[in-house]
């Protein structure tokens, strides 16, 4: 070896030029007008590689029409496109409505089946599609999942609105809540899953559709051991042309099942409207309960040194994102799309608990949410989301509960505007859990009554569920 030491440079010269020389045979064929006689490896050279678009058949459109593919919506998931694709001619007059068209003329009665639609994802067979869903611990991603719930409960919706007379205008519709969402057990990506949905309400202008998710398991034969995740949407109609609220098709339930799934939806629905514009009022147990946790809140900001190591104070949870909305997150009507903004929702409020508990996060379920304002292309919106409380009854399962607050902000008019409060809870991984002794979670407790009531009212209202 130490013979050959005064030839080292001449080698190291020799590599370099067979890798340019490799580099040129690597690129050459990106770059049709690259002159490779005029190419000198003592010099560096620019080099262009095109970039072009990967949706296929984009060009193939029938004159003014846009094909389906650039449609808006593409960019959230694969289920989007392929929703529209199946059901296009009840798409197309969505995105392009007939011009002074009139309004549907008589309402339709609808069975829960002719609303029924399926979606099936085949990651026991399909890598690329295995890929855009897989989370860091190869489960679903559940933001995306969120995202994909939206998009088939609006297929749905449109669906059950739709006009056998092809001359009327179209419904705008709308998502107006979201009553719940439970994940059941955790969701593989390396498995077959199958979201199935449906109508089961309706009223006057409004729709309610179930959806279940649903994955086989080991040793699981019956049909609810395969129900993995549940959600239930509420949409509403509103005139495309008028934007006032507009009635939809009538539903007659058929089997046992659609009549007890309409009833308990009709009952929440009269829950609902009596509670609507009620102002709670604390009593008198309930004000002791203010003030005692108000007194520990108090602790930790005239005496930080003598407060509970146990506990934290709720602003010290905080974490905030924001965006400006974006044309490829916008939906069919031109807003941007509820998916979108839940699946943000979620990210942010799986990295509150990640950074509160110090350990990786599980997902239980999404509580009420309503959307109080449309978000528009161009808004700018910020996420702020805390963890208002800790359940430590059971050791197994400790509950975490997070809200996330999402406000449309227009720094010219200096306003800001609540659009969508979400409410999540998380437990925390029981593998992750097992990697540390003595692992507990932390109190929170308020600084202001603002926030203690906060507090009480999300407890309370997560008791009675």
């Amino acid at each position: 070896m130490r013979g050959l030491w005064p030839l080292r440079p001449a080698i190291d010269r020799l590599k370099t030029q067979l890798l340019k020389r490799s580099w040129v045979v690597h690129t050459s064929h990106y770059c049709n007008n690259l002159n490779r006689d005029s190419m000198d490896l003592n010099h560096s050279s620019s080099i262009t590689i095109p970039v072009s678009g990967t949706i296929p058949n984009a060009s193939n459109s029938v004159g003014d029409r846009k094909p389906i593919a650039l449609w808006p919506g593409i960019y959230h998931s694969p289920v989007t496109t392929a929703l529209w694709e199946a059901r296009s001619k009840i798409f197309e007059r969505l995105l392009d409505p007939p011009k002074d068209a009139p309004p549907q003329s008589e309402l339709l009665t609808k069975t829960p089946s002719q609303s029924r639609t399926s979606i099936l994802y085949n990651f026991s067979s399909d890598f690329i599609l295995r890929e855009q869903y897989r989370d860091p611990w190869n489960e679903v991603r559940i933001g995306k999942l969120l995202e994909d719930l939206d998009a088939l409960a609006g297929t749905i919706s449109v669906k059950h609105c739709a006009d056998v007379d092809s001359t009327t205008r179209p419904l705008l519709l709308v998502t107006a809540s979201v009553d719940k969402i439970v994940l059941k057990k955790p969701i593989s990506v390396d498995k077959d899953l199958k979201i199935v949905g449906s109508v089961i309400w309706v009223g006057r202008s409004s729709i309610e559709i179930v959806l279940d998710v649903i994955q086989s398991s080991e040793g699981g034969s019956e049909t609810s051991d395969m129900v993995a995740l549940t959600a239930n949407f509420i949409f509403v109609a509103r005139d495309s042309k008028t934007r006032k609220a507009a009635p939809v098709n009538r539903l007659a339930p058929e089997t046992e099942q659609e009549k007890v799934l309409f009833e308990q939806a009709e009952e929440r629905n009269l829950l609902k409207k009596k509670k609507r514009g009620e102002k709670r009022d604390f009593e008198s147990g309930e004000v002791n309960r203010l003030k005692a946790l108000l007194a520990e809140g108090r602790i930790f900001c005239d005496m930080p040194a003598l407060a509970d190591r146990d506990s934290i104070l709720l602003r010290d949870t905080r974490l905030e994102n924001s965006l400006i909305c974006q044309p490829q997150q916008r939906n069919i009507h031109g807003r941007i799309f509820g998916g979108f903004l839940m699946h943000r929702a979620f990210e942010l409020a799986f990295s509150t608990s990640y950074a509160f508990a110090g350990l990786v996060p599980c997902f239980l379920e999404v509580d009420h949410v309503d959307f109080l304002r449309p978000v528009d292309v161009g808004d700018f919106l910020r996420f702020k989301s805390c963890v208002l409380y800790t359940e430590l009854h059971n050791p197994d399962q400790p509950l975490i509960s997070v809200e996330v607050v999402a406000h449309v902000t227009q720094p010219e008019l200096r306003t800001s505007e609540v659009s969508n409060t979400f409410y999540f809870t998380f437990s925390v991984r029981p593998e992750a859990k097992a990697t540390k002794d003595g692992f507990k979670l932390r109190n929170v407790v308020p600084a202001t009554e603002e926030e203690a009531r906060l507090i009480l009212e999300r407890m309370d209202a997560d008791s009675m569920q």
